[in-house]
């Protein structure tokens, strides 16, 4: 899946990733970061479902699971999401400190000493580039509300997460240490805790001075003017042009950390965390050793880790048998866990994943026609897909009946008692022809076709929509290029997964506001704007809860698509690696503490 911002929202093996919404705690162990002992030193091998392709997991198309996994090992932020999913200051990293609650004001302050693996410092122009994006403020496009697409103005930073947030700022003002930044909110904001620079998105994931130089700027001091002197984006009254200088940093901040391969260029790959990147396999696996400048957070005790990207189940299993690998998060079944437990020397966490597996509609071409998307949402065969991935290995897994919230969440049977989601609860064939009225569509759904679980989903939903009469065309695409393609038009449907960081409700804007980056298929709904804008303020839990059951129910009346099932999670490492104490249900999965994983 995707994950997300701490935003946003990815599946047991491979999905979108960092949606924000609230969910229930895992009961594991918590870690303060600190870490016992010495090095250990030595290899650990782990396994990924999908192939890196991008060392900014922060772009639309950048972030994928694996892309972040890899920017929090070799990144740094101001805290991160522990097993218990409460948030964990990182204050060998930096600081941040609420100055006032009135109004809200937050100093950000990075260490003295904290550098970039070209021995830069992280400093204040690292902090106002990642502002620049995270808060949408020199965005002025106007969309069209046919299409979906820009009609006017300019969208600079193609950020996944949700601007909204960091919106309620303005430019802060930067600290006379030329390491610390302000941040003034307009009105108070529920997720400002996570909202800037928190490992778990990534962290500081991206050097201002390599961004400033490939756009032209003399250095990231330049960047700071730029950012400082640039006017405010007012989508009411849009520039007439871009600014040259902005939209050149923008566009490399897009694009130009996208790779599936080591760049020579090793400004591309800096680190600033506790590994780097030092080769890459396309398609197969990446290599990330010991940053041995690093001395700013919990060390690590292992040298050198090793990635291998492996979709199919019984494959990672296989090679965890063969002690070709260390630690495998696979898809999820009753047979994956039977093999699992027949290896000897291996020990097996599980529990559900904060995540689910879903199935979107696009609102352009042919599901511009609600009448033609509510026809498809009618043939989707939802308790045979529950039967035939979920159900194996949890006998009380059950469709998902809700867009926002699980269903071990406090407001899931609100929701799904007031959405209308049991319209669809079974198969209604005939009620699709009579919407339809004796068209038969042709219907592209995209899906990761290396995902076992999306290819069994893909393939009882193709059935079933045949049926009533739909043509369904297979679009399915490889491991490392279907993240790339979602929201890119080249579909109708898509079949994939968010998961969430744990924490906070900035998640539900990021997928579903309109305009939003990760808002893939074009849904557009103003009073549902409007409650996610009361949302993102809103501190009080119930309130949170009552708004998003609100929202919830404008969703599935727009006939969006159908949330499949939450996603269950199993991982297995060998007996012979330490560290790996409890299972952890958000985006970060087993590498939320890599640095306690020890050879023992």
């Amino acid at each position: 899946m995707r994950f997300g911002r701490i935003s946003k929202a990815v599946g047991v093996a491979a999905a979108a990733a960092l949606a924000l919404s609230a969910c229930a705690a895992n009961q594991g162990t918590t870690d303060n970061g600190s870490t016992e002992g010495e090095s250990t030193g030595g290899e650990v091998r782990v396994v990924e479902v999908n192939a890196f392709s991008s060392f900014n997991s922060q772009t639309a198309n950048g972030n994928v699971d694996v892309n972040s996994k890899i920017a929090y090992a070799t990144h740094s932020g101001f805290n991160y999401i522990t097993d218990d999913l409460k948030v964990e200051p990182l204050t060998d990293f930096g600081t941040y400190e609420k100055v006032s609650d009135d109004p809200l004001t937050v100093k950000y302050t990075v260490n003295e000493g904290v550098n970039w693996s070209d021995g830069e410092p992280v400093d204040a122009d690292d902090l106002m580039l990642m502002w620049a994006v995270n808060s949408g403020h020199f965005n002025d496009a106007t969309l069209d509300p046919e299409t979906g697409e820009v009609a006017a103005g300019t969208n600079y930073f193609d950020y996944a997460g949700d601007t909204s947030g960091l919106a309620l700022t303005d430019v802060p003002e930067v600290g006379d240490d030329g390491r610390s930044i302000t941040l003034e909110f307009s009105e108070p904001y529920a997720d400002w805790e996570v909202a800037f620079g928190a490992l778990s998105d990534g962290g500081v994931n991206v050097p201002a001075h390599v961004v400033a130089e490939k756009a032209g700027l003399a250095d990231g001091d330049a960047l700071i003017k730029l950012i400082q002197d640039t006017p405010a984006g007012d989508p009411a009254n849009p520039a007439p042009a871009a600014n040259e200088e902005l939209k050149a940093v923008a566009d490399f901040w897009n694009t130009g950390f996208d790779t599936k391969s080591l760049p020579s260029d090793a400004s591309l790959y800096l680190s600033n965390g506790p590994f780097i990147v030092s080769a890459i396999d396309p398609e197969n696996s990446m290599t990330l050793v010991r940053n041995e400048d690093y001395n700013w957070g919990p060390e690590p005790k292992v040298d050198e880790i090793t990635v291998r990207y492996i979709g199919d189940a019984p494959a990672q299993v296989q090679a965890l048998k063969n002690g070709e690998v260390d630690i495998i998060a696979p898809q999820a079944s009753a047979d994956t866990l039977q093999q699992l437990e027949a290896i000897d020397g291996v020990t097996i966490n599980s529990g559900n994943q904060i995540s689910y597996d879903h199935l979107d509609l696009n609102y352009t071409g042919v599901f511009a026609d609600e009448k033609v998307r509510t026809a498809f949402m009618k043939t989707v065969p939802r308790q045979a897909i529950i039967d035939a991935i979920p159900k194996k290995l949890n006998p009380d897994a059950a469709p998902l009946d809700s867009q926002i919230f699980l269903a071990d969440q406090a407001g899931y049977e609100d929701a799904a008692a007031a959405n209308g989601s049991s319209e669809y609860a079974d198969v209604d064939i005939e009620g699709a022809k009579e919407l339809l009225a004796g068209a038969t569509p042709e219907i592209r759904i995209m899906y990761n076709k290396d995902n076992p679980n999306r290819v069994d989903a893909y393939t009882l939903i193709a059935q079933s929509a045949s049926e009533a009469g739909f043509k369904v065309v297979d679009g399915g695409l490889g491991k490392s290029d279907w993240g790339s393609a979602l929201g890119g038009g080249t579909y109708d449907a898509s079949i994939f997964g968010w998961i969430n960081s744990g924490v906070g409700v900035a998640g539900v804007p990021q997928i579903f506001k309109s305009g939003a980056a990760s808002n893939y298929n074009g849904f557009s709904s103003p009073e549902a704007d409007a409650l996610m804008d009361e949302l993102i303020l809103e501190i009080d839990k119930d309130k949170q809860k009552d708004l998003q059951v609100q929202i919830d129910k404008l969703i599935w009346d727009s006939s969006y698509g159908i949330p499949l099932f939450q996603s269950p999670g199993v991982d297995a490492h060998s007996d012979s690696i330490g560290g790996i104490d409890s299972y952890m249900p958000n985006q970060t999965g087993v590498w939320w503490n890599f640095w306690e994983w020890e050879v023992k």
